[in-house]
């Protein structure tokens, strides 16, 4: 499967390693930019590349993922969520607390975000993890499978349409 990576100069140096553990799992990886770190550059002209090409996919029925790095992660998903089929969240680490869903199973954050949500995409805010928890985010994220509920399909399916 491939793996879009994508971020500004506040995610450069994050993305580049996350790009290599990534690849260490067996992932094919891409990088959408930042090529160099540049303080001035502008997140949604890397986000969008990556998010372009993940809808790309979706639309193909090819099966890939994206993952972008920001400060916060906000501006990040908001741009990523604007492509067809992209399904982005945002992830600042662990909120200390699991939810509880109607199965009356326990979930993370990450895991409800791929169960229940079938996030193709993740957004990480930087500024409140530390490069252990963005490594330990990736590789949780990219384990977990999405549940293939019917009530959860039917549900992305009005997200695409609705969206539209």
């Amino acid at each position: 499967m491939k793996i879009y990576f994508a971020g500004d100069h506040a995610g450069f140096e994050m993305k580049k390693a996350l790009m290599a553990l990534v690849a260490e799992l067996g992932y094919d990886v891409e990088d959408c930019g930042a090529y160099e770190k540049d303080k001035a550059d502008d997140y949604p002209d890397f986000i969008a590349s990556a998010a372009r090409k993940l809808s790309d996919d979706v639309l193909d029925g090819q099966e890939s993922r994206a993952i972008v790095t920001g400060a916060s992660g906000q501006g990040e998903a908001m741009m990523a969520n604007r492509f067809k089929g992209v399904r982005c969240g945002v992830y600042y680490g662990d909120p200390g607390r699991k939810q509880t869903d109607m199965s009356g199973n326990q979930l993370g954050i990450l895991a409800s975000s791929r169960e229940h949500q079938n996030s193709n995409c993740l957004s990480l805010g930087l500024r409140f993890l530390t490069p252990e928890e963005s490594k330990d985010a990736v590789k949780k994220w990219l384990e977990t499978g999405f549940s293939g509920d019917e009530r959860h399909v039917r549900r992305i399916e009005k997200l695409d349409r609705l969206g539209a």
